[in-house]
């Protein structure tokens, strides 16, 4: 395989880890994995809102502090270059929301649509330049009355907002080096050069 093969595949890879990283932003109310999908010069056209990245970034942080449930899935991806630092991407999502809505109650929404987004790539990294949010489904759902704990039972852990959603723990953990599977003196004899070999 040549190299601008090669180069082609991992720009279309950390295309796709941006449009992940936006979701996991977006479900998790987790900031910073929301603002590192954007150019901090984006612009937005998400619904009713229409504007800067930075502008819908704290419009969605707004929203985060009411305990909204999220769910975005992101499939059909398709990257077309446009030239070695601009992508036009074209991705599918299916958006499971639930949130107050203005009369005190529960709103939940299934939305379905395209995210339409020309990437840009900027010091060798990917992100979304001019997002264009299209709807092609929208379903008002009526929200189940039983609270969470209870309608999921015995299936545990429930997502959460980050930085209490497991996933956050994964990122804590790794992986024992060789130097860890020794003993401290094991360890010291091994730096001091005396391995009795």
């Amino acid at each position: 395989m040549d190299q601008a093969k090669i180069t082609e595949l991992l720009n279309r890879e950390a295309i796709r880890d941006c449009l992940y990283r936006y979701s996991r932003g977006i479900d998790r109310a987790d900031e910073a994995a929301l603002r590192s999908a954007y150019w901090p010069d984006a612009h937005d056209s998400h619904g009713a809102y229409r504007g800067s990245a930075e502008g819908f970034v704290r419009f969605a942080l707004g929203v985060f502090k009411t305990g909204p449930r999220n769910v975005h899935q992101i499939t059909n991806i398709l990257i077309e270059f446009i030239n070695p630092a601009e992508a036009a991407v074209e991705s599918y999502f299916s958006a499971l929301q639930r949130g107050p809505n203005n009369d005190g109650g529960v709103r939940q929404m299934l939305l379905c649509g395209r995210y339409c987004d020309l990437f840009q790539k900027r010091e060798g990294e990917w992100r979304i330049a001019e997002r264009t949010v299209v709807y092609d489904w929208v379903e008002e759902q009526i929200p189940p009355a039983v609270l969470e704990t209870e309608r999921f039972g015995p299936r545990q852990p429930i997502g959460a907002p980050h930085p209490d959603d497991p996933v956050y723990a994964l990122g804590k953990r790794r992986i024992a080096s060789r130097d860890d599977a020794f003993s401290a003196s094991e360890r010291e004899r091994r730096i001091s050069g005396d391995d009795g070999l």
